[in-house]
This record gives C-alpha cells, structure tokens and sequence, in this order.
C-alpha cells in the first residue's frame, strides 16, 4: 500500500511540482490525499484522517512549518515530517523536532524517494512494534549538519563556551550547556566533575591521579579510548557506585 502524504505549502506551484514528483517515486509508491496552504489547513485536514507523512514548507503565513511540526509531535499517531523548503539554515531546528529528512528545493527526484524510504522504515517499524528510534544530538560540523546517536557518545566536556562531545572514533564541538545535557539524557550519564559527564556503560575504572591545578586526586577511565578525565572529590561515591553496579 502506498503512503499517504499531506502537502503543506503556500505556494500551489510548489505543491504541484512535489505531486508531479511524488507521481514518479515507484518505492515505495505514494499518493497525495490532502493539501494545505496553511498550517491551520493541515490540521483541519490531521483531524479528520491520518497521513503517514506531511511534506512541509517552513516559510508559510501564519504559523510557520517548524511550529506545526512542533504540534504535530503531539498527536497520537503522528505523521512523520520531511521539511520542503527554499532555506538551508534552518536543518538544525528541523532535526531537533525528529523530522526525517530535510530536502532544499527544487527538490531532486532521487532525495525524494530517499526521504520516502526513511518514512517507509517508520511506517513498517510502528507496525511491527519496534523500538522507538534512538536519541541523536544534531551536530553542526565543518559547514555540515551531523547526527550522533547519543548511545555513542563516551562524555561530554565542558571547555570555556563550548561542549566537546567525544566518541571512540572522534570529537564534536557542541553548542550548550553541560547542566542542559544533564537534565536530558541524566540516567545514562554520570557527571565526575563541574565540567565532565559520562557514560554510565563506558565507566572501566577509577584510579589515583595527579593533576597540575588540583593535585592528587581521583580520575575515570573509560571503556574505547586511552585518556582519563579527572573524578571530584564530590562526585567520587557517586563513581564508586556507577563501578559497583
């Protein structure tokens, strides 16, 4: 069975260049059961049927794409979202809101049947129960927008106004705050000083260690890289438990 897709986009030129392409993907198939102009269109549409996907623009009258997109993660059985738009920088947002893919227009036939696919995966794994997809941190990196899932993630560090963001492949700067991450992904991160958290299921050892500021004291070693990060005095019961369990 095909996808059903809502078309949400001010402009009709817009929504009939995606019908004509949406015509042309072949798999999966998918059909256009409602259109909208308007993010109070498309929800008046939402309330009476459900779509599989909504193909949403982010510069609309009124209340804009990234705001519906918001909304639309609220519904019960909420559609998934691919944004259609004219605007690159706005890739971050889109991801933060889980969108599946983000397409910049004029929209290329093989990245539509790409984002058709990845709605396709959600669509089959809903049916089968499946778990719901991992947490991710959208990274912007070198000019390109990245996702990491946050299970990879070995710690976060604190470095005057940035967070780097390690895995056992490489490192990430990230725009934040430490507290923030804290507060959102907590029961799978330890935090071993004011400016470090870590990964519970990464935590190999605690060893005696020497710092030049602090002096002898405690660090952690963690499990796919060589360096240690050093373990507070407040937060040292708190390893020995992570450790113990």
């Amino acid at each position: 069975m095909g996808l059903k897709m809502l078309l949400v986009d001010d402009e009709p030129l817009a929504r009939s260049r995606l019908r004509t392409l949406l015509a042309d993907c072949k798999s999966p198939l998918a059909e256009v059961a409602a259109e909208a102009a308007n993010a109070a269109q498309a929800m008046e549409h939402l309330r009476r049927q459900s779509f599989d996907a909504v193909l949403l623009d982010i510069h609309m009258p009124g209340a804009d794409g990234l705001a519906l997109a918001q909304v639309l993660r609220t519904l019960p059985e909420a559609p998934s979202v691919v944004f259609v738009t004219a605007y690159a920088e706005h890739a971050v947002s889109a991801f933060e809101l889980e969108a599946v893919d983000y397409l910049t227009k004029p929209v290329r036939l093989e990245r539509l049947q790409a984002a058709l696919s990845r709605v396709d995966k959600v669509r089959q794994g809903r049916a089968g129960g499946a778990e719901p997809e991992q947490e991710v941190l959208v990274i912007q990196d070198r000019g390109r927008t990245e996702r990491v899932p946050v299970t990879e993630v070995l710690y976060f560090k604190a470095e005057l106004k940035y967070i780097t963001v390690r895995t056992a492949s490489r490192s990430y700067i990230l725009d934040g705050s430490l507290s923030e991450l804290e507060d959102k992904h907590g029961a799978q991160f330890l935090r071993v000083h004011r400016n470090a958290l870590v990964s519970r299921r990464a935590v190999r050892a605690l060893e005696k260690h020497f710092d030049a500021e602090e002096g002898e004291g405690w660090a952690v070693r963690l499990n796919g890289i060589d360096e240690s990060l050093s373990v507070s005095r407040r937060q040292l019961s708190a390893v020995r438990e992570a450790l113990a369990s």
